[in-house]
């Protein structure tokens, strides 16, 4: 096939009605579009496939993770032009758009596209993805699959990418020169502790506690004494070996244990970093009812959470393809104010919201390299699938942070008392105790 690059731009363009934003390099060696851009690289017709039988981000996914496309240049210069490209033609009123199948010009593309694509059927799914999922989303034995899909990766996988302070969320990032990841997940742990009014003795239910950093951190640093919950065997085991190491057994137990089961409240305070988005709007209520019977009157709870923009009708929000299928099952994003809303009316007094959007995009950058680095272990630790799928899902993801398009926002609630006394500083961004 002669020139597949330029049939492929030329149908692309045609089909979205604007240049395409990246250099296009084919299977068969050809390139067309922009000369300085960055190169998105089709290696086979296969991935083609993929994309006419699921159009758009899952096709695209999928060609990704099994190697058929890739990208040559900067990868975060890339997704942010395609991105931008998607996100701009996202903005039209859908009572304007013509369906593909009404419209002749697309069905001529389409038939087109079919011949370049070469036969049929599509490839399977590479085995990354998650299996198909039966039954009603977000029950308790979902729920756990889910969390086993993305968290039992393997921890030697995670060691690689978040480093050694084995702290999955979003960092708290300094100015100062030589400033570390670890220095900033240090100092995030330190904020939520300080948030929390944390003092000696006080018990601290960590929700989602992940590799047990957060409750290492509070037990050593603040005193406290925690119960850690996750739905991950590997977390769970990960997370004792290093509080035994620390010698803080006596102060911490961390269990596999759904949050929707712990029976032994009153806690002092609650921490629950980057476990909301797993919830779903469907439990949320739910969530939000449980985590505030479970604290003390006057107790407080640090909710963590990456936040999405609102939708102009909420009734159109749809899970990311990609991530439901590679990262997150089943996850959901909210906006800041609906958290906000449904927290206050399950009881909670909101004291504050601190948005530490940019944060995120750093944090995700430095994994990013961290995995690049060390990308042969990383494959050896996984798969090469699942490399890519990260590779991908973090640089992304710092796009859309620093696009505005996600964010992620620490909500201090309260479970104040009848008599109205929160307990709060009367300045409460000191965060002292």
């Amino acid at each position: 096939m002669a020139n597949a690059a330029l049939r492929l731009t030329t149908l692309a363009e045609e089909l979205l009605g604007a240049p395409l934003p990246v250099r296009l390099r084919a299977w068969d060696g050809s390139e067309s579009g922009p000369p300085d851009a960055p190169t998105l690289i089709i290696r086979n017709r296969r991935a083609l496939r993929r994309l006419l039988w699921k159009p758009g981000e899952l096709g695209l996914a999928r060609g990704w993770v099994a190697g058929e496309i890739d990208v040559e240049g900067d990868l975060y210069a890339a997704l942010d032009r395609l991105a931008g490209f998607i996100w701009e033609r996202g903005d039209d009123d859908p009572e304007d758009r013509v369906h593909p199948l009404r419209d002749p010009r697309m069905r001529s593309v389409g038939r087109k596209l079919v011949e370049i694509a070469g036969p049929w059927p599509p490839p399977p799914p590479p085995p990354e993805e998650t299996r198909r999922r039966r039954g009603t989303s977000h029950t308790k034995r979902r729920d756990k699959q889910a969390i086993s899909h993305h968290y039992d990766v393997g921890n030697d996988f995670y060691e690689l990418v978040l480093g050694p302070s084995m702290v999955y969320s979003c960092a708290y990032w300094d100015d100062i020169p030589g400033f570390t990841l670890e220095d900033a997940q240090r100092d995030k742990l330190d904020l939520v502790c300080r948030k929390l009014a944390l003092r000696e003795g006080d018990r601290l239910l960590d929700v989602g506690c992940g590799w047990g950093s957060m409750a290492i951190h509070a037990a050593r640093e603040y005193g406290a004494r925690v119960v850690g919950v996750t739905l991950s065997r590997e977390q769970a085991a990960f997370a004792r070996k290093r509080i035994a190491e620390e010698g803080l057994t006596d102060r911490i137990e961390i269990r596999v244990q759904d949050y929707r089961d712990v029976r032994d409240g009153p806690f002092d305070a609650i921490s629950s970093i980057g476990m909301a988005e797993h919830v779903g709007s469907v439990r949320y209520r739910e969530y939000a009812d449980d985590l505030h019977a479970l604290l003390k009157e006057g107790g407080r709870l640090l909710n963590h959470q990456i936040a999405r923009r609102p939708e102009k009708d909420e009734d159109q929000y749809r899970i990311d393809e990609f991530i439901d299928a590679y990262v997150f099952p089943d996850g959901e994003l909210a906006p800041v104010g609906r958290t906000v809303s449904i927290l206050e009316e399950a009881g909670f007094e909101v004291r504050d919201v601190e948005s530490i959007r940019e944060h995120y995009a750093l944090t995700l950058r430095r994994w990013v390299a961290n995995l690049e680095s060390r990308w042969a272990d990383a494959v050896r630790a996984t798969s090469p699938g699942r490399a890519r799928v990260w590779r991908l899902y973090m640089a992304a993801s710092a796009v859309s942070f620093e696009r505005n398009r996600i964010g992620v926002n620490q909500v201090l609630a309260v479970k104040t008392p009848e008599g109205g006394a929160s307990g709060l500083p009367a300045r409460s961004r000191t965060w002292k105790g």
